[in-house]
This record gives structure tokens, C-alpha cells and sequence, in this order.
């Protein structure tokens, strides 16, 4: 149990960094593609965590990033609603016989195939509702659209990545 929460702190810890530190200063497509991988912390949170903790752990998430990004409340809200979403979302994935007890979803523990989706749709709620909040309007749409989907698939890659450079082998679903 204490090792979990170490283990999680320090993933925190290392993910805001590298945000802050490393890919809030790339610039992709002149600015165009934006890579948010905090956002792994938050779905690499344990199944089994309360829905209240799972919304407190995203509003923690994104002030410690608006502080650092100077945007007020517009990461703390993306990730709240991805939280919501998350907790929605892994009931609709869920396997016949439920999660197993301790579950993290994780590329080895649940597949490419079904983390691809529960990452690639969490991503994309957080990265549409961010853009939007940041535009302040609709009148871009479909710039700010194609915006979200292009640093959702970014983001994704590089969680993916991350996933596999770090990743234990672990026991799949039966």
C-alpha cells in the first residue's frame, strides 16, 4: 500500500516534470501539436480508487499544471472532466468477470488493443475540452478540432511510449 502511493508520487512527479521541463518547449508544427503527458499519471490511476479520489487526484493534477502553465483553472477543469469520463468509461470496457482488485491499466495488465481505447478517448475529452476552454469560442471549430486530435494522437504516442520503455511484464487478462 505505502509503496503504492511512493510509486504513484513519483510518477507525478517525474511526468510534471517532464511536462514542464521538456514538452511545454517543443515546438511541433509551429504549436499546433501540443503533447500533455501528464495526463498518463491520471490514467494510470488504480481501478479500484473512489470516484471521489479519482476527481480530487485530477484537480490536484491540473492546478499543479496551471500553476506552472499560467492557465487559470483550464487544466484543473480538463482533467476533472476526464476523471468523470474515466469513471464511466472503464465500466463500459470492463471485461465479463470485473477488474481484478489492484488493477492498474497498463498496456501489459489490459492490452494494446483496450488501452488504446480507454487512453486514445480519455485523451480526447481532455485535449477537446482544454482547446475549446483556451479558444473561448466556436468560431474555429474545426481548426481547434483537428488541434485536439492531432496533439490527442501525439499525447497517445508518447503514453505509449512511456508505457513500454517503463513497463514490467505483468500477467494479461484471462
Amino acid at each position: 500500500m505505502i509503496g503504492t502511493v511512493f510509486a504513484n508520487i513519483a510518477r507525478f512527479v517525474l511526468l510534471i516534470l517532464i511536462q514542464v521541463l521538456v514538452l511545454d518547449h517543443l515546438d511541433v508544427a509551429n504549436g499546433y501539436m501540443v503533447p500533455y503527458l501528464y495526463v498518463l499519471f491520471l490514467l494510470m490511476l488504480p481501478i479500484e480508487l473512489p470516484a471521489w479520489a479519482q476527481l480530487t487526484s485530477g484537480a490536484i493534477v491540473g492546478l499543479v499544471m496551471d500553476v506552472f502553465s499560467n492557465t487559470p483553472g483550464m487544466h484543473m477543469s480538463a482533467c476533472v472532466v476526464m476523471m468523470y469520463a474515466r469513471l464511466n468509461l472503464l465500466r463500459l470496457l470492463a471485461p465479463r468477470e470485473g477488474y481484478e482488485f489492484g488493477t492498474r491499466p497498463t498496456v501489459p495488465r489490459m492490452g494494446l488493443a483496450w488501452f488504446l481505447t480507454y487512453a486514445g478517448l480519455l485523451i480526447l475529452i481532455h485535449h477537446l475540452w482544454l482547446f475549446f476552454i483556451e479558444i473561448h469560442r466556436f468560431d474555429h471549430f474545426f481548426g481547434t478540432f483537428f488541434r485536439a486530435i492531432l496533439s490527442g494522437i501525439f499525447t497517445l504516442a508518447l503514453c505509449l511510449l512511456a508505457q513500454f520503455l517503463t513497463s514490467r511484464p505483468e500477467h494479461g487478462r484471462r
